[in-house]
């Protein structure tokens, strides 16, 4: 049970305050569906090669519901199952409360817009929701996304409900980090309805040098956290990470029933664009960071973020050869290299079982940086790599020969480190 389905808990925080709600089309009451194949199955079955259901813990599927369950969860956002004709979503979260009578009174929006369908970074213009009137104030139509003295005089409780993936450059928790020390400053409450995270289940990465803090990095946390938005959020405040000019946030947080970090949990819906399942949310952490290369992750095709390539690779002859040319499409209008052909690999295929139990996987990087010569040109100028990464040693490691593995090393003691910091943090079990 998702927080957001927990009417109980939060309907009477909400009585007689002005609401606002930070949230955009991934905020789906309970996120589920009759007409989608929902496996909720640990981590640690589904690689030793069987889907052990959280809610029938000690009873293994068969071969094949085991078969169907990895379909699932390999199915394009939106798939219904195969006895059913179409996926039913349940309320938006802003629907949900104008129908129990809460005075919703503004919207927050985050990149990609409170639909969910503008590029990445891309100027969203704030605006008026036109099926409730309430206005939409988007914190992505200006340069520091930082709500204004005047948008936070509109409410007295901000509602927080939407999806993350639970990695350090996908920005949904840098805008709420913003809303968070807004909230302090200007004496509202922050009401967090909390949700699963799809990468929740490990900690993978380094933890980022603050030199390199930027709008696609802002927390000294390894690229896979492991954590909940909520969870994240009570470890920004306990660790004193708000800048709030001395003033205490009440934060709240309204927590998931029945999770566990171990959980597969497979959205409804795309959180972002060009994540489009549940395979391009897991291979992010290793694929993401090729866009601070000359390479593309595949923004402007069908499969972003499940291949890599560019135009002047010459990939190792023992690897399949995938081609492929980015061309314009929603969510990425203008991608690189559009209209040329791309060379490189298709991860698609991939066993998941594989991918779930790597994490993050440099071999990627390695083979792409050897396509091209082992040149230093391969890492964009202005830190574009280290701004993902989060720091400056792995382009150095990876030029001067060092394997994936090296560098995977280096970074394990910053994922014990902040293991034990954010324990106190945690909601949920880990195991």
């Amino acid at each position: 049970m998702l927080g957001d389905e927990r009417e109980d808990i939060y309907l009477p925080i909400m009585k007689g305050r002005r609401v606002a709600v930070f949230s955009n089309h991934s905020g789906i009451v309970g996120d589920r569906s009759e007409g989608l194949l929902y496996p909720a199955g640990r981590i640690g079955d589904f690689v030793s090669g069987s889907i052990v259901p959280a809610a029938a813990a000690g009873s293994n599927f068969s071969v094949e519901e085991s078969s169907l369950l990895e379909a699932s969860l390999l199915a394009p956002f939106g798939t219904p199952a195969p006895d059913a004709d179409s996926v039913i979503y349940g309320p938006h979260i802003l629907d949900l409360l104008l129908s129990r009578g809460v005075n919703v009174t503004a919207i927050f929006s985050p990149e990609h817009g409170f639909r969910g369908d503008a590029d990445a970074g891309q100027s969203v213009s704030s605006s008026v929701d036109a099926a409730t009137g309430v206005p939409i104030l988007s914190l992505y139509s200006k340069g520091d996304h930082i709500p204004s003295a005047e948008d936070m005089s509109k409410f007295d409780l901000l509602v927080v409900d939407i999806q993350d993936v639970g990695l350090r450059y996908y920005t949904y928790y840098i805008t709420m980090h913003h809303l968070m020390e807004a909230c302090a400053i200007y004496g509202k409450t922050m009401l967090i309805l909390d949700r699963p995270n799809p990468n929740g289940f490990y900690v993978d990465g380094p933890v980022l040098d603050l030199r390199f803090k930027s709008g696609i990095g802002w927390l000294p946390i390894p690229t896979v956290h492991g954590m909940t938005l909520g969870e994240l959020a009570l470890l920004i405040q306990g660790e004193g990470w708000l800048d709030c000019q001395g003033k205490s946030l009440d934060l709240q947080v309204v927590p998931c029933l029945n999770y566990h970090h171990s959980t597969l949990y497979r959205l409804l819906r795309a959180p972002s664009p060009n994540l489009k399942d549940m395979k391009s949310i897991y291979l992010y952490s290793s694929t993401c960071c090729f866009e601070g290369t000359v390479f593309t992750a595949g923004r402007g095709t069908d499969w972003p973020f499940t291949i890599y390539g560019c135009p002047d690779a010459s990939p190792d002859p023992s690897w399949p050869v995938f081609r492929f040319t980015p061309r314009s499409m929603p969510g990425a209008l203008k991608p690189r290299y559009q209209g040329q052909e791309c060379l490189g690999r298709n991860l698609r295929d991939l066993p998941l079982e594989d991918i779930l139990r790597q994490g993050i996987d440099l071999r990627f990087v390695e083979d792409a940086l050897r396509s091209v010569g082992s040149s230093p040109d391969f890492f964009q100028p202005n830190n574009a790599f280290e701004k993902r990464v989060g720091v400056d040693w792995i382009a150095r490691m990876l030029l001067d020969g060092f394997s994936s593995a090296d560098i995977e090393a280096r970074w394990q003691p910053d994922i014990e480190a902040f293991k034990a910091l954010r324990r106190p943090y945690l909601l949920y079990p880990e195991e």
